[in-house]
């Protein structure tokens, strides 16, 4: 292990003049501090983490709320991507991740009482119940806190454009000849409410009347529950020619449906997905989906935490939003219209 000592050595000071530059203190010469910090990385030398802490009165860990009861998340490919990125940006900027739940060992705790256990120095809050009294009790608090895909007046959010996602979709499948567009939506959350406002959005541009027995509320990442409101909107009278589904996971038990019932996709019905993750590149037909930039989310939501942390004066509490991209497959046919 590289000390200081050893920096001292090589640089021909003393152990102090080290101690000053490489803690950022400025009674030193500019290229003494240069020097030292150019000695200090070629040996490897890394900060003691304890040692940072007492100066800089932060304790270089960051919390992560993310509770998952489907217990799919961290092995499904949206959320993994969102987490991985928000870590790798994390450490890149000499902190560490840990996870926030509601207890500590066998003691039952807040989300505020484990992140004050803990020390963290602020919060990521993703995949949760955002109306639940433990999370809003953690964003009323005095912690820096960044929200994923949900905004609070007093908070700083990352938030993918679901809007503009769905708005894009619906035109894709009417540029196509579609009139009769079905759309199966997740649980009510900020996500969903925003993109039935894409959906009507853009069906109110494209001067689109679709009937209510056409939008159905089903479940995020549930193929079972996509699979029956498919069956169910095929049953109708006047089924629709397209059905926008929750998302790219739940696509699966939604098209399973459709063939059960003796049907083509797209021949016969056409399918739309949202997520953009590398199961919908390989199904068959390909589905034509909307990619959320899952690395840039948890990339930003990181680098906006720390500086929420680091430049509390400075640093603006705003609401950042995070493009996508429509991805054509070949799971909507085109329909000729008059």
């Amino acid at each position: 292990m590289v000390s200081m000592k050893d920096i001292a050595k090589a640089c021909g000071v003393s152990v102090a003049t080290v101690s000053k530059a490489l803690s950022g203190q400025p009674d030193i010469g500019e290229q003494t501090r240069e020097q030292i910090c150019k000695t200090a990385d070629s040996l490897g030398y890394m900060t003691n983490s304890a040692a940072r802490a007492l100066k800089t009165n932060r304790t270089y860990n960051i919390g992560v709320l993310f509770v998952d009861e489907r217990r799919s998340g961290l092995a499904h490919e949206y959320f993994s991507s969102v987490l991985e990125s928000l870590k790798v940006e994390a450490e890149a900027g000499g902190y560490d991740i840990t996870f926030i739940n509601r207890n500590v060992g066998k003691k039952a705790t807040t989300y505020l009482q484990h992140c004050q256990y803990r020390g963290v120095d602020g919060v990521v809050i993703a995949c949760v119940d955002f109306d639940d009294p433990q999370v809003l009790e953690l964003v009323n608090s005095r912690l820096p806190v960044v929200t994923i895909d949900h905004v609070f007046n007093n908070r700083a959010a990352v938030v993918s454009d679901n809007v503009r996602g769905t708005e894009e979709l619906v035109r894709c499948v009417y540029a196509k000849g579609h009139r009769r567009i079905a759309f199966i939506h997740g649980e009510r959350t900020a996500v969903t409410e925003n993109r039935l406002t894409g959906f009507y959005r853009a069906c109110d541009a494209l001067e689109l009347e679709i009937p209510d027995d056409y939008i159905r509320e089903g479940v995020y990442h549930d193929p079972d529950r996509c699979a029956e409101l498919t069956q169910e909107l095929l049953r109708l009278p006047e089924p629709p020619t397209c059905i926008l589904m929750p998302d790219d996971f739940s696509s699966i038990g939604g098209e399973n449906a459709i063939r059960r019932m003796g049907l083509r996709i797209p021949e016969d019905v056409s399918a739309v997905g949202y997520d953009g993750i590398q199961i919908a590149s390989v199904m068959s037909p390909a589905l034509t989906t909307y990619r959320q930039d899952t690395q840039a989310l948890g990339r930003t939501a990181a680098a906006k935490l720390i500086e929420l942390i680091e430049k509390p004066r400075t640093a603006l509490v705003d609401r950042i939003l995070i493009p996508g991209h429509l991805v054509e497959g070949a799971s909507v046919r085109r329909i000729e219209t008059l």
